[in-house]
């Protein structure tokens, strides 16, 4: 059982399989340097805690080695006399064509590469227009998403009636290479607090937040200043827990159905992905890519601004310096930021999609690229680029109070009330002890909606 993004023993499908296969499971998690170079430290620190999690919960048999998969994994099934090697399908660009080459290295050796299952209610390219088409619009993906529907959590390996389920055997005593050392993993900040890790963890936040917040969900998820969110993206992204899980437990009500749509985001993105894989990294209209940004020095300066939360604008730099702090940032606040560095400093999304790859933890490339694109509006939003988030107007719509603000960015603590979002003295813009404010949104605003007066007609 080749572990990847399915960082867990319940609800899962291929290990089932695997189970159900052999008598004995050999598990393996590959460190690939394809996927570990370009992860920052947090997501790396992350993930080396995940497996340990993993390990513990299958008595220390996992089995980690580092290395190119495709030799990995087939020097590893021959030495062990492995029948087949069973893993969750993976949709992503990366991840297929890896899959694709170990697939036909193990067919030399005469071993199956068993697919089943994905980290998805519904695969990607299942959900289909009437002629075969992709959507690339959500709300008629999320009508049939739910129209095509989904499996109940797979059940332990041979559950039967009036049986007790099958506990998988692991292989034991077959070495490890050398984890990684902190040199490698990367330092992290003394301000970076991570989240708990591991299939119990996911679990544990999941059982929270349904009784907590979700009964509030639909009116508190857009508020950074309260607990509003699930916080399940990143056991999400690490499979410590299965969306079909989640989805087991959701009823009717408008709290539950808006928190299935946020899922089904997630899952349209992959979907958006999977049929156009060059999207991770070029615009999914290519009529932007013509657009005129910013370059050169002074957009060099606007860039470092935005990534160390010294902008000017509250919530922005909110926003940012979250990131920096937790390796996480709240969705609405996401939207703000990304909005910013395209809108207000025009600057192209990729620069603000690398960053958020480095930092977040649950960093995800498909909801990243396209998350990003959505709000530059060169990807999947319904509506033209004149959607411009009015950094001033949105700190103060979902974070009335200022609390937000004031919790992540300390030189406005003294600051009382929802002033927090315009701490400025009139007669100079300027306010002691916080940054000046690098752009005015309005004439950028302007000149944004005159960037894609240029284009639209391309």
């Amino acid at each position: 059982m080749w572990f990847r993004r399915d960082l867990r023993l319940s609800d899962h499908p291929a290990l089932g399989e695997a189970a159900r296969s052999a008598d004995e499971v050999v598990p393996l998690f590959v460190v690939d340097p394809s996927l570990w170079r370009p992860a920052g430290s947090a997501r790396r620190r992350y993930l080396l805690g995940s497996l340990a999690a993993l390990d513990h919960s299958m008595d220390g048999a996992l089995v980690r080695r580092s290395g190119n998969p495709v030799e990995t994994v087939v020097t590893l099934a021959r030495a062990v006399g492995a029948s087949s090697v069973h893993i969750s399908a993976d949709y992503g660009p990366y991840g297929a064509a890896r899959d694709a080459a170990v697939e036909r290295a193990l067919s030399d050796i005469g071993v199956d590469l068993v697919r089943t299952g994905s980290p998805y209610a519904v695969a990607p390219g299942r959900v289909v227009k009437g002629d075969g088409t992709p959507y690339r619009v959500y709300s008629p993906f999320y009508r049939a998403w739910l129209s095509h529907g989904w499996r109940a959590p797979a059940a332990p390996p041979n559950t039967q009636p009036n049986t007790q389920p099958k506990t998988t055997r692991w292989a034991m005593g077959i070495s490890s290479d050398p984890a990684p050392t902190e040199r490698q993993v990367g330092s992290l900040s003394s301000t970076l607090h991570l989240p708990p890790s591991g299939e119990a963890a996911a679990l544990d936040r999941w059982h929270q937040f349904r009784g907590e917040a979700l009964a509030h969900y639909a009116q508190d998820r857009n508020r950074p200043d309260v607990e509003g969110s699930s916080r399940l993206s990143v056991h999400l992204k690490y499979g410590e827990i299965h969306p079909r899980t989640l989805l087991a437990d959701l009823g009717d009500s408008v709290d539950h159905e808006v928190f299935r749509k946020e899922l089904a985001w997630r899952e349209f993105y992959a979907d958006v992905l999977h049929h156009a894989p060059d999207t991770a990294r070029e615009y999914l209209r290519p009529e932007f890519a013509h657009m005129l940004y910013d370059s050169g020095p002074n957009a060099e300066t606007h860039l470092l601004a935005w990534q160390q939360g010294r902008t000017g604008y509250p919530i922005v730099d909110a926003g940012m310096r979250q990131l920096l702090h937790e390796g996480w940032m709240h969705n609405r606040v996401r939207m703000i930021v990304a909005s910013f560095l395209v809108k207000d400093l025009h600057l192209e999304w990729q620069l603000g999609a690398r960053w958020f790859m480095r930092h977040l933890v649950d960093g995800d490339i498909a909801s990243n690229a396209h998350g990003w694109q959505w709000t530059a509006g060169c990807g999947t939003d319904a509506s033209p680029y004149f959607r411009i988030f009015n950094p001033i107007t949105q700190g103060q719509r979902f974070d009335p109070a200022g609390d937000y603000v004031r919790r992540y960015v300390p030189e406005l603590r003294h600051v009382s009330g929802p002033t927090a979002h315009e701490p400025w003295n009139v007669a100079d813009g300027y306010m002691a002890g916080y940054a000046q404010r690098i752009v005015d949104h309005a004439v950028e605003r302007r000149e944004s909606l005159e960037r894609y007066g240029a284009i639209k007609n391309r």
